[in-house]
């Protein structure tokens, strides 16, 4: 097979490779090739296409508050920004807000140090004490809580399919190549990456690689001798049916336990972090049915006593890329390996944040800097120096 040379080769094409090749199309400034490597064309088992799906701005660092807002922005916008003969997918988008309960005064103290740090950045958050809380939301058992934070505008759920197949529709409409096939080396040379060795036996010469590989980034990073705390963790989603009618608003509710629990109508969807909560292998998609039975739902028939009478209707297991030192997404290139460009680790909010860290990793091969929102402080030389930079508000 005769080799082939792109400018830059993405390796995964889900929701944060398709962002990064979509926001390189659109860039007038940017007239190189690109490649987006994908080894399973479907999406089934991505975690894209398996997540719970939502958006919200209430984080404990200022980074990811603009990259959901930036998020919010595309979803407002997303049929001028991927439309194809004025034909684009339906995000279908519901605003319901998320809702995180604190069970006792040092948990409200930090939902009110990220309070602080969101109404800085301008997010639309509110603080309620345990009476206002009550009398908003009435089907919520309050009297063992003390107070909440409620997202007022912007936060919602959303078809993580349809944002895919958006941006990945108009990437490729835009002239990105696409091509079902898994990587299986990389070729270093003078410390930089100087060719893609993939499973069908072709070798790909480039000139910058993306990283963008999801729950198989770590092992990306060894093809390129370099070390990534990024492991994939199971995600249980149980989705089932309440007799009972639940009147009024119903926000994405994070318990004080972490149980989360969202209406989709005409169901609900509910999960938690497992615990323990091991690293799995790649092709574990095993349903973990002892959470619900052990945490999920006795946490949940506790704060919404509509909830005693329920019934699982369909459940499904994805992957969590989970960054083991921060629980924060690393991005941008290695020091010692300057055309390897890391975009990975997400620890859960790896659907929200595709857009902004998309449009960030085209301003880095664009530009060789950030010139929206700077994403300096998600760097790998803190993975090196074993730095850690916490988000606070990380759910499951």
């Amino acid at each position: 097979m005769t080799d082939e040379r792109f400018d830059v080769v993405i390796i995964g094409g889900a929701i944060v490779g398709s962002a990064a090749a979509y926001f390189l199309s659109v860039n007038t400034d940017f007239d190189g090739s690109v490649l987006v490597i994908e080894r399973d064309p479907t999406y089934a088992r991505s975690s894209t296409a398996l997540s719970a799906a939502s958006v919200r701005h209430q984080f404990s660092r200022p980074v990811n508050i603009r990259l959901s807002q930036f998020a919010s922005h595309c979803i407002e916008h997303f049929h001028q920004m991927v439309e194809i003969d004025g034909q684009s997918p339906d995000l279908g988008f519901r605003d319901t807000g998320y809702l995180f309960l604190a069970g006792d005064e040092a948990a409200m103290d930090g939902l009110r140090a990220s309070h602080g740090v969101q109404r800085t950045e301008g997010a639309a958050v509110t603080l309620l004490n345990q009476a206002e809380l009550g009398r908003r939301f009435p089907h919520l058992e309050v009297s063992d809580l003390v107070g909440a934070s409620i997202g007022e505008r912007h936060e919602g759920t959303l078809d993580a399919t349809s944002l895919l197949q958006g941006f990945r529709q108009r990437a490729r409409h835009n002239g990105i190549a696409y091509r079902h096939d898994e990587v299986v080396g990389l070729a270093i040379q003078r410390g930089r990456v100087r060719s893609v060795q993939l499973a069908s036996g072709a070798v790909i010469d480039c000139g910058l690689v993306v990283n963008a590989a999801g729950p198989r980034a770590r092992l990306v990073a060894e093809m390129a001798g370099l070390a990534l705390p990024v492991y994939p963790r199971v995600r249980s989603v149980f989705a089932f049916d309440c007799r009972e009618l639940i009147e009024g608003p119903f926000p994405l509710t994070v318990d004080i336990g972490n149980v989360w629990v969202r209406r989709e109508p005409p169901i609900y969807l509910g999960g938690t972090k497992p615990n323990p909560d091991p690293d799995v292998a790649i092709d574990d998609f095993d349903v973990r049915r002892s959470e619900w039975d052990d945490q999920v739902w006795p946490a949940l028939a506790h704060r919404i006593p509509a909830f005693e009478r329920v019934k699982v209707v369909r459940s499904w297991a994805g992957h969590y890329s989970v960054n083991v030192l921060d629980a924060n997404a690393v991005i941008g290139p290695a020091e010692e390996l300057p055309n390897f460009v890391f975009a990975n680790g997400f620890s859960g909010h790896g659907l929200q944040h595709a857009p902004g860290v998309g449009r960030g990793v085209a301003e880095l091969i664009t530009y060789g800097r950030y010139t929206t929102i700077d994403l300096t402080e998600l760097g790998y030389d803190r993975i090196v120096a074993n730095r850690p930079f916490r988000e606070e508000a990380i759910i499951a």
